[in-house]
């Protein structure tokens, strides 16, 4: 059986010991981490596979539904909270279901068994692994590009210009739709114009980013995801 891996991300260590006990009683959950907020828990999902995140709204630093509405990766999420009036905008930001406090065991397995199915009815339709190199149509012929030789992707409207160590590809894509066929975990937006090969960034300086020969700007929007990239590899004494 497929297991699903389940982090709990809540402030009050009671809750996170219930819900621990919750999915530890699941035969196709996977306890993978518990979080007592959404910036530590965003900066694990960055780097770790998570299928289902149990996020509380009412924490420090970062609400849930802050989480909710940033840029960053987000497994599936089933809200647990004490406080109704959040249900409808949980909805809008494309919960799969949201629990309150305090959560019967019987409610929570409900919860999770929709996630579940989502899920199985997800990889049944799902595309084959992208490989690690793509094609692309350019001007008048197809060009094969190597993931790894990529180093930015820039937004023209309804076109794109891929740069890579040898030369600048035009390619009739927009941004959004190539970073959702580009690996997440490799590929982050910076900017609303740029898409960046996190591997081949050579420095970070203030809100710019350096790229060989070229400086890119790195947007509010888009910092902080960048900034907990950078700290899952940064070395500490």
């Amino acid at each position: 059986m497929k297991k699903l891996r389940c982090i709990i991300v809540d402030d009050e260590p009671i809750a996170r010991k219930i819900l621990q006990e919750f999915v530890e009683q699941v035969p196709f959950l996977e306890p993978a981490g518990q979080f007592e907020n959404a910036l530590k828990a965003e900066a694990f999902v960055q780097y770790n596979k998570v299928d289902i995140m149990l996020l509380d709204i009412e924490m420090p630093k970062r609400s849930g539904l802050d989480y909710l509405k940033g840029p960053s990766i987000k497994p599936l999420v089933i809200l647990t909270t004490a406080f109704p009036q959040y249900a409808l905008e949980g909805y809008e930001l494309d919960i799969i279901d949201y629990l309150l406090k305090p959560v019967a065991f019987s409610r929570f397995l409900k919860a999770v068994q929709k996630a579940k199915e989502y899920t199985d009815l997800r990889d049944a339709t799902a595309p084959p692994t992208l490989p690690s190199w793509i094609f692309v149509r350019s001007d008048k012929r197809i060009e094969k590009i190597e993931l790894k030789d990529i180093l930015y992707i820039e937004s023209l409207g309804n076109y794109v210009n891929i740069y890579t160590d040898q030369k600048k590809i035009l390619a009739y894509l927009t941004l959004k739709g190539l970073e959702g066929q580009l690996p997440a975990l490799e590929f982050m937006k910076v900017h609303q114009s740029f898409l960046v090969n996190c591997a081949r960034i050579d420095a970070i300086e203030g809100n710019t980013i350096r790229m060989k020969d070229k400086t890119l700007p790195v947007s509010r929007n888009y910092r902080d995801a960048l900034m907990q990239m950078v700290e899952q590899r940064l070395l500490k004494r």
